[in-house]
């Protein structure tokens, strides 16, 4: 007959392959969803890429901007880095059916860092219950926004909440512990925790407590790894590729449109073969209508995003009330990749639902940008919103020859003076050149 402790470590080891085997299914289809738009090119720089990547996604440095929420965030951070090690720990117990077992051979290491992590947890604690109150309580103008009704808003409680298990769990089983085990270190909150909350009980009641905070502990864990690919969460991994991927200064540099290079090249320097390239090929599409129309780079960003709204907050669009949230273009985009994923076999090379990005974005929102990159600056993961409008208007302006009516007499000043304003003579007549 299979003893309860045999049967404890079955069930993990059954519960942590079948994780696995969901978990990869899971950001298998995050990569293929990225990987719907353009490969990005050659990728230059690249130490000024690496900086970034250690100031901006190791560093937290924009978090900063905005010193207390950066403060919580960090406390939140760093407990999350340390646990992992006794994460490591508590793996290869629930594996080997041990417990502590790296305990005896790293010594004072071992103290340092599960003391860390506890009052590191305490620090968390008192940041995830502070973020609470501002959602839930304070309502925070950025977080009562449209763009976190339903679904987003229960996504960002959740995780608060799932981090508040995390370490409830952590110190049960720190705390009986500290009474379960004769030689457990003198920990800095489990040696006055446990006495003061389980002192009272026999051996085996701590024995249950300890397993119990262990298991509670390890659940979360695992509900995490499964959650995070529905969740604004992907930002603790992507953020670090999407750190280095991300446009490099001058970032309000539009990319050039191959085709219309070519074209002008062309008509100003025509050549045999530009001219043949330009009278046999059919006339292209600029811009982006859909997520395969974007860059890969747009597509990682927009699954970077923490929906913390500081783009949105700094919009002088959005403030002075137009339509336009940057946070939503990026939860759009984001949505619509999911959403052709879902709907398409890998096999496919597009949509096949008969939807683009426009059914999630509206003209009045791509048409009330000012291009100001308040909501570059603003971003604490370096996601570029403004590329994904720019290309979305060139779609617009370019392919539909559509745009908002108050446009068109400057287009038409453009192309007939080189002037936006309507003005009889061409820009260039004052130099008496008439060039």
């Amino acid at each position: 007959m299979i003893s309860a402790f045999l049967l404890e470590r079955i069930v993990f080891i059954l519960l942590t392959i079948t994780v696995s085997v969901l978990a990869y299914r899971l950001y298998i289809r995050i990569f293929h969803a990225i990987r719907l738009g353009k490969p990005l090119g050659k990728i230059d720089r690249k130490d000024d890429r690496w900086k970034r990547v250690l100031l901006y996604a190791f560093g937290q440095r924009k978090m900063f901007d905005r010193p207390l929420a950066g403060l919580m965030h960090l406390f939140i951070y760093t407990a999350f880095l340390l646990t992992q090690v006794e994460l490591i720990e508590m793996m290869i117990d629930g594996i080997l059916g041990t417990h502590r077992i790296l305990m005896p051979y790293t010594g004072v290491f071992y103290v340092f860092i599960v003391g860390s992590v506890e009052l590191l947890s305490v620090l968390a604690l008192v940041a995830t219950t502070v973020f609470l109150l501002r959602r839930n309580v304070l309502k925070l103008p950025r977080f009562a926004h449209e763009d976190l009704r339903g679904w987003p808003f229960l996504d960002a409680n959740l995780i608060l909440v799932g981090e508040i298990l995390l370490i409830i769990g952590l110190l049960m089983m720190n705390g009986a512990d500290s009474l379960y085990l004769s030689d457990m270190p003198s920990l800095p909150l489990s040696s006055w925790l446990g006495p003061l909350l389980w002192g009272g009980l026999s051996e085996s009641g701590l024995h249950i407590v300890s397993k119990a905070g262990w298991w509670l502990h390890m659940l979360v864990v695992y509900g995490f790894i499964l959650y995070i690919p529905f969740s604004k969460h992907l930002h603790i991994f992507l953020a670090f590729p999407n750190a280095y991927y991300a446009p490099l200064p001058p970032k309000a540099k539009m990319s050039h449109m191959p085709e219309v290079t070519r074209e002008i090249r062309a008509m100003f320097e025509p050549t045999a073969a530009d001219q043949a390239a330009v009278s046999e090929e059919e006339l292209p599409e600029f811009g982006a209508k859909d997520v395969t129309d974007l860059d890969r780079g747009s597509l990682l960003a927009a699954f970077t995003c923490t929906e913390c709204g500081r783009c949105t907050d700094s919009c002088p669009a959005n403030i002075t009330g137009k339509k336009l949230s940057p946070r939503k273009i990026m939860m759009a985009v984001r949505d619509r990749a999911e959403e052709v994923i879902r709907t398409q076999s890998l096999a496919e090379k597009g949509p096949s639902d008969g939807k683009t990005l426009f059914d999630y974005i509206s003209d009045e929102e791509i048409f009330a940008c000012t291009t100001c990159m308040a909501c570059v600056e603003a971003c604490p993961v370096l996601i570029h919103p403004l590329k994904i409008i720019y290309e979305l208007r060139r779609y617009k302006i370019l392919t539909q020859a559509q745009g908002p009516s108050e446009w068109i007499p400057m287009f038409t000043s453009l192309e007939n003076s080189g002037s936006v304003w309507q003005v009889q003579m061409r820009r260039t007549d004052w130099t008496g050149t008439g060039n």
